[in-house]
């Protein structure tokens, strides 16, 4: 089936990769499910943001002339977990969710104006103060009742790894992956109290805005500590600097005072996740895996100082 034309071609790859023949014919469906979602939100759908990834985002004009974001991917637990998290946020340290559909994989969201990424300050220190300050809005007891994933459950995804592997590694480095698993089992045995976590609080995924100074979009949902939410900032806008040692050095340093955090906590997080965010770019992409796993490597360094 072709794939139409409106539909940016690196997304259409992206769902293909993910969803094979059901993504194809998500795909297809796209756009008279778009066209009813303008009738039955009486929206206009506007061009879609540049660079998606796993859904199809695109500003639309409401009949009264206001502002909101169209959120639509193939329905998922992720995307369910996701419209969980947002609910429990309430627009506290996130995106207002205006209204949801899980069963059709649609969330209708506030627009976040001016909308500056976080990852285009170039001060890099002021932009993990300001992510500090993000992640401590967000942070809350876990709910009594809930269907979101945990930390535990994220890390048993290195088991796929081993299975790829007939118990082996591939192309991973034995001594990352298993400190990986060991990372997860002794943080996860003496891990704090775990709170509603983001999940992939990264500088792309937190916003400037009107209603708070910055406010955080996309998230996962996941019950952890709070320590394993740093993760993400950790291994994402490496690029700024050919220093990645001193980056990732400064960065834990910032966050442990900043959140009163135990840095070898942060750094073991950061290595652990670093290795799991590889297996899955390969597991869901074939490829990318290289970044992560060259994080990784230099957190090892820093836990040996």
């Amino acid at each position: 089936m072709d794939i139409p034309r409106i539909i940016p071609d690196q997304f259409a790859r992206i769902i293909v990769e993910l969803y094979e023949d059901e993504g194809k014919a998500w795909l297809n469906r796209l756009p008279s499910f778009l066209a009813a979602c303008e009738q039955r939100w009486s929206l206009t759908v506007l061009t879609p943001f540049p660079n998606l990834t796993y859904n199809y985002v695109a500003p639309a004009i409401r009949a009264d002339g206001s502002r909101v974001v169209l959120k639509v991917g193939v329905p998922n637990p992720g995307l369910s977990s996701e419209i969980e998290a947002l609910r429990v946020y309430a627009g506290r340290g996130a995106v207002q969710m205006l209204d949801a559909d899980p069963d059709e994989g649609i969330v209708l969201l506030e627009q976040l104006t001016p909308g500056i990424l976080l990852s285009d300050l170039p001060d890099d220190e002021a932009a993990t103060t300001i992510a500090a300050q993000v992640m401590r809005r967000l942070w809350r007891p876990a709910p009594p009742q809930h269907t979101f994933p945990t930390v535990a459950r994220w890390g048993a995804g290195l088991q796929r790894l081993r299975a790829e592997f007939g118990g082996g590694c591939g192309p991973f480095p034995a001594r990352l992956v298993e400190r990986a698993e060991t990372l997860f089992a002794e943080l996860l045995a003496s891990a704090a109290e775990p709170v509603l976590l983001h999940g992939d609080l990264h500088h792309q995924n937190i916003l400037a805005a009107e209603r708070e100074p910055w406010l955080a979009i996309d998230p996962k949902g996941l019950i952890g500590e709070p320590a394993y939410e740093v993760g993400a900032l950790l291994r994402n806008q490496l690029y700024i600097t050919t220093d990645t040692r001193g980056l990732l050095a400064r960065r834990v340093a910032q966050f442990a005072e900043e959140l009163g955090l135990e840095r070898q906590r942060l750094l073991g997080w950061g290595l652990a996740q670093a290795v799991l965010s590889a297996w899955w770019d390969y597991e869901d992409h074939g490829h990318g895996w290289e970044k992560p796993l060259a994080c990784a490597e230099v957190l090892a360094e820093l836990m040996e100082r």
